[in-house]
C-alpha cells in the first residue's frame, strides 16, 4: 500500500515538474512574441511553417496534460489552447503604413470605418479629433496617413494603430491607440524656421524657367509673375538678356528641409535700361501691396483674362451675338473664355466677395467689389475655391473658383464681366486702375523697410557673386 502511494506521489511530482517546465518555456515564447507585437518599429510576423510549429507545440502540451484534477484545474488545457490561439493570431499579423486619399463623398466617419473601426469607436475618435480639427474641412485629394495591423493571409484590417491628419504644413492631428485600447489624440505643431533667400539671373528663355534654374521654388515664381503681370506684358516687354532679382522667404523644419514658401519681399525686373523694383509692405490697416522705392503703387488694372490658362481663346466676345441656346440675337454682357473643366479662375483685382452662390442662368456665380467704381463677375463655375464666401477679401491673382459648365451653358468656359458704376462694360477695353500710393506714417515706415532690404539684398547678392567667381 505504501509502495503504491509512493508511486502515485512520484508521478504527480514528475508531471508537476514537466508542466512547470512547459509553462515556463511557453511564457518565454509569449513574452517574446508580445514584445514584437507591441514594438512600433518591429513587425510581428512569421511564415506559415512557423505557425504550424506553434500548433504542433500546442498539441504536444495538450497531450501531456493528463494529470489528476486534484493537482491541475480541469480548464488548464483549454486556457493554454486559447493562449496559443492568441499567439498564433499575433504572429500571423503585420503592421503596415497606409496613405488615404480623400475622394468625393468621403467623410471622416466613413474613412475611419474603412480602417477597421466599428461604429462606436469611429464616432468616439471622430469627436476626439473634432476638438482640434473641423472634419468639414476635409477636401478631395487631401492625403491622410494611417498605421494598421492586418492579417497576413486575408489582408483584412484588424486594428488601427495610428491615424494622422495634416491640416496645414507644420501641424499634425495624431491619434494613437493606447494600452487601454483607446485613442489618445494630440495636436502636434512643429515650429518652422523662417529663412530669407535671394536669387538673380539673366533671362534666356521663359522667365519661369530662368528663375527655376536659379533655384527659385515654383510657388515663388508664380507670385513673382503675379506681382508684375498687370504692369508688364511678358510676351512683348521681356527679351533675352533681361534680368531679374528677388528676395523671398522659405520655411524650414528642424531637419533643415524646406516645407513651404513664404512671401516675396523684393522683386525686380531689369528690362534693357529700365529697372522696375517693387517692395512688399503692410500698411497700418493691415493691407499688403507692392510699391516702388518712392512708395507709389504699381498701378494695377483689372485682369482682362483672370484664368490660369493664359492662352485661353475667346469663345464669345462682348456685345450683340446669336445666342447658341436661345437661338436668337441677344446682347452678351461679358467675354467667354473656353478652358478645360477645373481650370483655376483668379480674382480680377483686389476686393471683397459680394456674391458666391448659384445664380440662375449664370450657374455657380461670384461677384467681387473692387472699389466704389468697379466690380467683376464670374459665371458657369464648376465649384468655388476653399474659403470663398460673401465678405471675404481677396487679392488680385488669388484662386477663387474653377471653370465649369453650370447654368445655361453649352460647354466648360468662364463668363467674365466687368461692372463700372453699375453698368456692364467690355472687359477687353476697360482700364480700371486700382491701388493707392503711400503717404504719412505709412510712407515713413515703408522707407525704413526699403532701407533694410537694400542692405540685405546687396549683401546677399554680393556673397553670391563672390561664390560664383570662386567656382570659376
Amino acid at each position: 500500500m505504501q509502495l503504491g502511494k509512493y508511486i502515485r506521489v512520484s508521478i504527480k511530482r514528475r508531471n508537476r515538474q514537466k508542466m512547470i517546465t512547459i509553462c515556463y518555456a511557453f511564457a518565454v515564447v509569449i513574452a517574446f512574441v508580445l514584445s514584437l507585437a507591441n514594438n512600433n518599429e518591429v513587425v510581428a510576423s512569421v511564415s506559415p511553417n512557423e505557425t504550424t510549429n506553434f500548433l504542433l507545440i500546442e498539441k504536444e502540451i495538450a497531450n501531456h496534460i493528463d494529470v489528476p484534477e486534484s493537482i491541475y484545474p480541469e480548464d488548464t488545457a483549454e486556457n493554454i489552447r486559447q493562449l496559443f490561439t492568441m499567439v498564433n493570431d499575433l504572429v500571423s499579423q503585420k503592421k503596415e503604413d497606409r496613405e488615404i486619399t480623400v475622394k468625393n463623398g468621403d467623410t471622416l466617419i466613413s474613412i475611419l470605418s474603412g480602417l477597421g473601426l466599428d461604429r462606436n469607436k469611429a464616432n468616439n475618435l471622430f469627436y476626439d479629433i473634432k476638438e482640434y480639427y473641423d472634419p468639414r474641412n476635409l477636401r478631395v485629394g487631401q492625403k491622410l496617413k494611417a498605421n494598421v495591423t492586418i492579417q497576413n493571409q486575408t489582408g483584412k484590417i484588424v486594428r488601427l494603430n495610428r491615424f494622422v491628419i495634416e491640416p496645414v504644413v507644420g501641424q499634425k492631428i495624431v491619434a494613437i491607440l493606447n494600452e487601454q485600447n483607446q485613442y489618445d489624440v494630440t495636436d502636434q505643431k512643429q515650429e518652422l524656421i523662417k529663412e530669407v533667400n535671394s536669387a538673380q539671373g539673366e533671362i534666356s528663355g521663359p522667365l519661369s524657367v530662368s528663375m527655376q534654374n536659379q533655384g527659385v521654388p515654383n510657388r515663388v515664381v508664380h507670385n513673382f509673375i503675379s506681382i508684375f503681370s498687370y504692369g508688364v506684358d511678358f510676351n512683348r516687354d521681356i527679351r533675352k538678356g533681361d534680368k531679374f532679382e528677388i528676395i523671398y522667404e522659405n520655411y524650414i523644419d528642424s531637419d533643415g528641409k524646406v516645407v513651404k514658401s513664404g512671401d516675396v519681399l523684393y522683386a525686380a525686373l531689369i528690362l534693357r535700361k529700365d529697372k522696375i523694383a517693387l517692395y512688399r509692405f503692410k500698411d497700418k490697416n493691415g493691407r499688403v501691396d507692392y510699391y516702388n522705392e518712392k512708395g507709389m503703387a504699381l498701378k494695377k488694372t483689372l485682369d482682362k483674362k483672370p484664368l490660369a490658362m493664359r492662352n485661353a481663346r475667346i469663345s464669345s466676345p462682348f456685345g450683340k451675338r446669336f445666342h447658341p441656346i436661345l437661338r436668337r440675337h441677344k446682347i452678351h454682357w461679358g467675354v467667354d473664355y473656353a478652358a478645360p473643366r477645373g481650370t483655376p479662375i483668379f480674382a480680377g483685382g483686389d476686393g471683397v466677395v459680394q456674391v458666391a452662390k448659384y445664380n440662375g442662368s449664370y450657374g455657380n456665380y461670384i461677384k467681387i467689389r473692387h472699389n466704389s467704381e468697379f466690380s467683376t463677375a464670374y459665371g458657369h463655375i464648376q465649384r468655388f475655391a476653399k474659403g470663398i464666401r460673401p465678405g471675404v477679401r481677396v487679392k488680385q491673382g488669388d484662386v477663387i473658383a474653377y471653370v465649369g459648365s453650370t447654368g445655361r451653358s453649352t460647354g466648360p468656359h468662364l463668363h467674365y464681366e466687368v461692372i463700372q458704376n453699375g453698368r456692364r462694360v467690355n472687359p477687353r477695353t476697360i482700364r480700371a486702375s486700382t491701388g493707392e500710393n503711400l503717404s504719412g506714417t505709412n510712407l515713413a515706415n515703408f522707407k525704413k523697410v526699403v532701407s533694410g532690404l537694400h542692405a540685405s539684398y546687396q549683401n546677399m547678392f554680393a556673397q553670391k557673386q563672390t561664390k560664383q567667381m570662386a567656382k570659376k
